[in-house]
């Protein structure tokens, strides 16, 4: 009805004066650490950010529609009418081949380029490490501000020291031209060339181009009509492509004598599980790309990344080398993990990699649902804590047996025993949130591997 109230339809209904909002930037090293611009400047000196900007990043695929580029274009535009250089350096990823040829058209790329800014390529760029940074390898402290998405500790340029921020298209292109993180443009002024103080236009732009949308190529080549005498030939010993094996179906028994690969402690992001950056060469290369498994990942017991305790030995060595040697002896092994675990980019690989290498079992206090859902698809067990204060009961020699997975439905927990080095043990229950389909892909040994054999039948 035209004069609903909302609370009739909602659990609870919120409303929010417009006119109050104010910019706001995200960071550092998390996208849920949000400050008002008008209070960034208390804020950076009470944690020690850097409020230099070296580097303002626009696009990738989040924040880089026609509107979002025509809103930043327009902030460069109003400081150039004014005097104003811009003090960091500007660079813009734009969102499709259709987007750069249409801001092109529509003179937004030169408005850019007059301004010193860089264009990159349309890729993911340095929202996932793939740039040559300048003086990244120096891990000196220092902060970048971004409209991608995702901030966390080495994602962008593999420096743990870079403060990135996350902030509108239009606030990165008005901090870009301050050079200051603590510009505040609803407030704040610049010195133009004149000496003059002015402050910045408040932004204009397009939802959609005026003239439509235009490309001459958008880069997409159609599949063959007829798939079936196509014949992918990779060589043997490339190091960048690997074609892909099923992975094997489970066996039908409970799992026993798993032992722990890691116990992961805080933030474990699809960033520290799987790492971007240098890393995505080998992303067509599954069993390279696997080297870089959970090697972000702080372990719980020694408080470092990438060195674990391989028990079979009693030596400490790399996440990833240690799986092998799980995986090469028959071994299987679980992960167990804190809160929000997976949290980050939807990446496949964070998931293919653990299920490559052999791990059969990721336990944690809670899951982001979007890589919760990858481990599925993948066929591995994907569970919670009943009872979170349990993960304190892990221990790092500890042999693992599953003792019900045999009769694994929907809506029952697991009961996993830990079995520990001094001979005691704890009983642990593990929530999931499998139905009836997804218990299937974890039977059949993926998704992937159901879907192909309905395809043969």
């Amino acid at each position: 009805a035209e004069n609903a109230d909302p609370a009739e339809y909602s659990d609870q209904a919120f409303e929010i004066d417009l006119s109050t909002l104010s910019p706001h930037l995200n960071g550092p090293f998390t996208p849920d650490l949000v400050t008002p611009a008008s209070e960034l400047k208390e804020m950076a000196a009470k944690n020690d950010w850097p409020v230099d900007i070296e580097w303002a990043l626009i696009g990738s695929c989040t924040n880089s529609s026609y509107e979002d580029i025509s809103r930043a274009a327009s902030i460069v535009a109003d400081a150039a009418k004014k005097g104003v250089k811009s003090k960091a350096h500007l660079g813009i990823n734009p969102g499709s081949e259709q987007v750069r040829y249409t801001i092109e058209r529509d003179g937004f790329i030169e408005t850019f380029e007059k301004s010193g800014a860089t264009i990159f390529t349309n890729a993911c760029g340095p929202c996932i490490g793939q740039w040559a940074r300048e003086g990244a390898d120096k891990q000196e402290k220092n902060s970048i501000v971004h409209s991608f998405n995702r901030n966390f500790a080495k994602r962008a340029d593999g420096n743990p020291n870079t403060h990135a921020f996350v902030a509108s298209p239009e606030m990165v292109a008005a901090i870009a031209i301050s050079g200051k993180l603590t510009f505040d443009p609803v407030r704040d002024t610049l010195t133009n060339d004149k000496g003059e103080q002015v402050k910045l236009a408040e932004p204009t732009g397009w939802e959609l181009p005026p003239k439509g949308f235009a490309v001459e190529d958008a880069g997409y080549q159609a599949p063959a009509a007829d798939g079936s005498k196509v014949n992918v030939v990779v060589k043997p010993d490339s190091q960048r492509l690997q074609l892909l094996e099923p992975f094997p179906a489970w066996n039908g028994k409970n799992i026993s004598g798993a032992v722990l690969l890691i116990k992961a402690k805080g933030k474990c992001t699809t960033d520290h599980i799987s790492m971007a950056g240098t890393w995505l060469r080998y992303r067509g290369h599954l069993d390279n790309i696997s080297n870089n498994t959970l090697i972000g990942a702080t372990n719980a017991f020694n408080g470092e990344a990438d060195k674990v305790k391989n028990v079979l030995t009693g030596e400490y060595g790399p996440v990833p080398a240690t799986q092998r040697a799980y995986k090469a002896a028959g071994v299987p092994s679980i992960v167990v993990g804190d809160q929000n675990y997976g949290e980050g980019s939807s990446r496949e690989h964070a998931a293919m990699q653990p299920r490559h290498l052999g791990v059969a079992a990721v336990l944690v206090k809670s899951f982001a649902r979007i890589h919760e859902t990858n481990l599925k698809k993948q066929g591995m067990l994907a569970l919670t804590f009943s009872n979170e204060a349990d993960y304190d009961k892990i221990q790092e020699d500890d042999r693992i047996d599953f003792t019900d997975l045999t009769s694994f439905t929907p809506g029952k927990p697991l009961t996993l025993v830990f079995k520990h080095k001094d001979g005691s043990s704890d009983t642990i229950l593990a929530n999931h949130s499998y139905n009836e389909q997804q218990i299937g892909w974890f039977k059949a040994g993926s998704a992937l591997n159901i879907i192909r054999a309905e395809q043969k039948n």
